[in-house]
């Protein structure tokens, strides 16, 4: 079965593109292959799935016209020498069922999300929401509890945390006196983050087993997170939104549908690509 070509899958899934030139209508045929037509509306599709290509997008209209109307003759005329069977016929229906999927969810898109849209989204994600504790700490990375003890019996007796950190801990931090900068629980294994949530400023903990190892945590302060400012995640929350939006309408639609499903389909048949040669 002849695979169809990058080309092909690209033409089979971009969007339509609803266009005229001059005079002439997207179904004007621009030539034939065997009299199967070529129109204009495809070579319209096709520059803009080539769009994304720097090097096609430089190109003059000119040159481009050209390269794809030779490109579309030979997929014309190697298509016409392709064998249709049930394989086949799969590809083209979901790529038809594909390209019109992204039409309809296009007309979703075309409106951009409006401010108070936008708004109320932050609104819904920082406005109302409980800011995050952070914390600022550092620790001693051991690979035995014994080791781990004895470094907290060092610190209760007045040792240096930073110097027995540089001098000790086996982790990442060990060069920077055990520093861990600013993070959230949620950044932290599970033990980890439970002792420090549960812990006082400059406190030293008691050894804490995690699966690296044996720490000793010091938690240096806390502070809660800021919300970020509305103008600095405008375009995240756009997308945000329109994203939204689009779920909302696929699963609006799917609700609506009528849904059969046929019962009795051993699954083990996905496996059985013999059934796709037949005619």
């Amino acid at each position: 079965m002849l695979k169809p070509s990058i080309l092909a899958v690209l033409l089979a899934t971009a969007l339509p593109f609803a266009a005229t030139a001059q005079d002439k209508g997207a179904d004007t045929v621009v030539a034939t292959v065997n009299g199967t037509p070529i129109t204009l509306g495809e070579m319209i599709v096709m520059k803009e799935a080539a769009s994304q290509d720097p090097q096609m997008a430089a190109m003059g209209d000119g040159a481009l016209y050209e390269i794809m109307l030779d490109q579309l003759i030979q997929q014309t005329a190697v298509a016409a020498a392709g064998k249709e069977n049930a394989g086949v016929r799969a590809q083209l229906e979901i790529q038809r069922r594909n390209t019109l999927a992204a039409a309809a969810i296009a007309e979703v898109t075309k409106a951009q999300p409006t401010d108070a849209e936008i708004q109320a989204a932050y609104d819904g994600l920082f406005a109302s929401a409980e800011p995050p504790t952070e914390y600022s700490a550092a620790h001693i990375l051991v690979d035995t509890e014994e080791k781990a003890r004895d470094i907290k019996a060092q610190l209760d007796g007045g040792a240096d945390f930073g110097t027995l950190a540089e001098q000790n801990s086996t982790g990442p931090s060990g060069p920077n006196k055990g520093d861990l900068g600013w993070f959230s629980a949620d950044q932290m294994v599970k033990p980890f983050a439970d002792a420090v949530a549960g812990m006082e400023k400059g406190q030293v903990s008691d050894p804490v087993q995690t699966e690296f190892g044996w720490h000793v945590i010091k938690l240096n302060d806390t502070r809660m997170r800021e919300a970020p400012k509305l103008e600095d995640v405008r375009d995240q929350i756009s997308q945000m939104v329109l994203r939204d939006k689009v779920q909302a309408e696929i699963e609006r639609l799917t609700g609506e549908a009528t849904v059969e499903k046929t019962e009795g389909i051993d699954p083990a048949a996905l496996s059985k690509t013999e059934l796709l040669e037949a005619e």
